[in-house]
């Protein structure tokens, strides 16, 4: 009988013997109970998922609640998500039974008492209006809250803040146009520009996804404009995704405040630093605007770039201060909810039906660093350095967490 020749311990023993590791089957794969409540936000009319993702979901294992009236804001009918399979509830303390809260707001003081010990809830976070007592209460309920603004893909990109960018810069452009129009008191011009007739001075600030769709729209229209950003690789990405030689400008510099000046409609749409937004436009620079020109600060949710701006509703949008026509509705994409709500659903049904194949939220989170950099608490613990500095409280590293997992 042939000796053993010691060849695999000393494989072994230097690290190259192949090793074992975990391989995600259909047996490690979880149904996961979703529930999606009726948005109680008076300006909130998206929804989370679809009928059509729904109807995914179910047919994948997964059971889904849905509050009465949910779908409405956004022309989905309970009667289409009943066909789909959904279960239709009538309180919302019935809804927030499942395991898995999924909307587009956070959470009300109300909803939070409803919450399950120990559940997950994936939503937005505000931070201009969430305070301290908001996340302790959701530890004491030992809640795992994922925000979705967070939440990155593989590349190392946003997808949902990607997609929401692309609605509000796609739709800025008719919000201004609307302002600027004889019909609402507006300066009375058109936007962009026809023939012997000088074009619209449109200035954006940030080089984001917002800038690069409301970009095109205004080249589209024949408008006179200028970006401004921080960063000069941003303006480079923005010339190159727009494919035409723009006027470009680094935010740091006189030109600014004179463009300002002689602008017919100003976009603030710069990306947040800590969540939140630097205010770059003082009150000085907005006093010597133009006679009902027209201010729309798409970041308004993280403080707004215009020292000026305070927070308007889609029933109100406007105000006026020195003249200026100031929109500042921090929720744009809700003016066009039924788009807005398949374009969540389509990232949303996705992570949805990985999560459900990984294991559950919880194994999800530890397989995926993208996917734990959404979350901001862990059964009871804050995970997110800013939001614990903000408000002064504890905080642990989640990859610390993960490492005394294993």
């Amino acid at each position: 009988m042939a000796q053993p020749s010691g060849f695999k311990e000393v494989l072994a023993q230097s690290g190259l013997m192949t090793q074992e590791a975990l391989v995600w089957t259909k047996q490690n794969a979880k149904s996961l109970f979703i529930g999606l409540p009726r948005e109680v936000s008076m300006q909130e009319h998206r929804i989370s998922l679809t009928p059509d993702a729904v109807g995914l979901l179910i047919r994948n294992g997964h059971r889904v609640l849905i509050e009465t009236g949910a779908g409405n804001g956004a022309k989905f009918t309970d009667n289409q998500y009943s066909e789909a399979g959904a279960q239709i509830v009538y309180s919302t303390e019935e809804l927030f039974k499942a395991d898995v809260i999924v909307k587009i707001q956070p959470l009300t003081d109300d909803e939070i008492e409803y919450l399950q010990h120990g559940a997950t809830v994936v939503s937005s976070l505000n931070m201009s209006k969430l305070t301290k007592e908001y996340f302790e209460k959701l530890n004491r309920k030992k809640i795992t809250g994922l925000c979705y603004e967070y939440i990155e893909d593989n590349a190392g990109g946003i997808p949902i803040i990607r997609a929401m960018s692309e609605i509000a810069g796609s739709t800025v452009m008719l919000i201004a146009a609307e302002c600027l129009s004889s019909a609402n008191n507006g300066m009375g011009v058109i936007l962009g520009g026809i023939t012997g007739v000088p074009p619209t001075k449109v200035v954006i600030l940030g080089a984001g996804t917002v800038s690069e769709y409301a970009a095109r729209i205004a080249i589209g229209l024949g408008a006179d404009l200028k970006v401004f950003d921080k960063d000069i690789f941003k303006l480079q990405r923005l010339k190159y995704s727009v494919g035409q030689n723009i006027y470009t400008c680094i935010i740091d510099s006189n030109v600014l405040t004179q463009a300002i000046r002689d602008a017919d409609v100003v976009i603030g749409a710069l990306r947040a630093e800590d969540g939140f937004t630097p205010c770059i436009v003082t009150e000085e620079m907005v006093s010597m605007m133009k006679p009902d020109s027209v201010i729309i600060d798409v970041c308004i949710d993280r403080g707004g770039c215009f020292e000026t701006s305070e927070i308007t509703t889609h029933d109100q949008p406007i105000f006026r201060k020195y003249g200026v026509i100031h929109y500042c509705v921090p929720n744009i994409p809700s003016r066009v909810a039924h788009t807005a709500s398949q374009a969540l659903s389509n990232i949303f049904t996705s992570f949805l039906l990985k999560t459900g194949k990984t294991g559950g939220i919880e194994e999800a989170i530890f397989a995926n660093k993208a996917f734990m950099k959404g979350v901001y608490s862990f059964k009871g613990s804050l995970t997110n350095a800013n939001i614990a500095k903000k408000f002064g409280l504890n905080y642990k590293d989640l990859s610390l967490l993960s490492a005394a997992r294993f």
